[in-house]
């Protein structure tokens, strides 16, 4: 029974999904709390066990074979058919676990601060995060709640507003010691600004649609810092390397604790932003209504901090 399995570690297999999944070995040791090298090394024992190539190495990352994405399929099933019946066996005595998905800006920056309020008015509650910096189009078959960025508009499941994207300017105030007068929308041209790559976050503002939406009629500058993903943004515009795109809700903390500054007052909005997604498969238990219920409760908590936070134009 089982001969094709032979002598192989259900860790690389794990490694596997996780990779396949993801489609990144990076983001598969960042889930796996490991080294992108460590994860590398993995896929090649197992395509060197399997004798067949599983991922092909491109230009911008990896894509999976013919031969991965049919294993992908049945190790992704099998996978989850074994944590089900792990989870079935211990459930008794032990804490409950939400699984929520989503990015690594959003659980960094909004998230993560005020999940130790959710702990202590739930403390036999533990929530495991999934993140990734692809929009999460198809979601794992574990995951009860996701925040998710777009229009609303999402086959994952029934979607909740949360907030709308709002964003500003944003930059170390040590990159504007020398400025003796404000900037004006049109000294924004003057700085180096920080790029997020758009195949990742296509719905975003960029700095062309910011500088549109600010009335200047010229082309940002393409910088010489371009980045895939958001956190590593931001602190690069705390290091002073430049100027970003801040989102109120995710760099309102770091405006309060004056790591970063708006350089001008303007803000730009759309009728993107975050959404709490609630996919179909799931059965609305009390506790998945329990942590949309303090989601709600933090953002309207937060719109108020936000209404009160004087913004100047430069906070040095």
């Amino acid at each position: 029974m089982y001969e094709a399995l032979g002598g192989l570690s259900l860790d690389l297999l794990r490694a596997f999904e996780v990779a396949a999944r993801q489609r990144s070995f990076t983001a598969a040791a960042m889930e796996l709390g490991t080294t992108q090298p460590a994860i590398s090394q993995q896929i090649k024992r197992l395509e060197e066990q399997l004798a067949v190539r599983l991922f092909d190495r491109i230009y911008r990352g990896i894509e999976l074979t013919d031969a991965g994405l049919l294993l992908f399929e049945h190790v992704q099933v099998g996978l989850q058919n074994i944590n089900q019946g792990l989870s079935t066996i211990t459930q008794q005595d032990q804490h409950e676990v939400l699984q929520v998905a989503t990015d690594f800006a959003f659980a960094a920056y909004w998230l993560m601060p005020r999940l130790h309020r959710f702990h202590a008015a739930n403390p036999q509650v533990d929530v495991s995060l999934v993140t990734s910096e692809r929009n999460h189009a198809t979601l794992r078959s574990d995951i009860d709640v996701a925040l998710l960025f777009g229009d609303g508009r999402f086959k994952q499941g029934e979607s909740l507003w949360l907030f709308n994207e709002e964003v500003f300017p944003v930059c170390s105030p040590q990159l504007l010691k020398d400025r003796t007068t404000p900037l004006s929308v049109h000294s924004l041209q003057e700085y180096p600004l920080l790029h997020l790559r758009q195949e990742n976050h296509y719905q975003w503002f960029d700095w062309s649609g910011v500088f549109r939406e600010l009335g200047l009629t010229t082309a940002p500058a393409p910088g010489q810092l371009r980045f895939d993903n958001y956190t590593l943004l931001i602190q690069a515009a705390i290091a002073g390397q430049g100027v970003a795109i801040g989102w109120r809700h995710l760099v309102d903390n770091l405006l309060e604790q004056k790591w970063l500054c708006r350089p001008i007052g303007d803000t730009v909005i759309s009728r993107f932003g975050y959404y709490v997604v609630l996919p179909q498969r799931k059965r609305r238990g009390q506790l998945i209504q329990r942590f949309v219920d303090w989601l709600v409760t933090e953002q309207a908590s937060s719109a108020r901090s936000l209404t009160g936070l004087a913004l100047p134009s430069i906070a040095v």
